[in-house]
């Protein structure tokens, strides 16, 4: 089985990590906690990986305010 690409692990993480918060997360503790999750990854490519979330997946993430990360699932009628 072919192993994963990191940038499919750092969607994946990051996603994952969303789903635990659902008052979402900022920019900034998504980035550590995606790094610390595999300190394999380069600080680079997650920055931009999280950066675009929501352009990638915007049936799944958006930000209900600015450097704020939420998945839709958890969208309130005041977001």
């Amino acid at each position: 089985m072919a192993e994963q690409t990191a940038t499919a692990r750092i969607d994946e993480t990051a996603l994952a990590l969303l789903a635990q918060h659902s008052e979402g997360m900022r920019w900034a503790d998504l980035n550590r906690a995606i790094e610390a999750s595999d300190p394999t990854l380069h600080p680079k490519t997650i920055n931009g990986r999280v950066w675009k979330l929501v352009e990638r997946f915007p049936d799944q993430v958006y930000k209900p305010s600015k450097g704020l990360f939420r998945l839709t699932k958890f969208k309130s009628d005041e977001d």
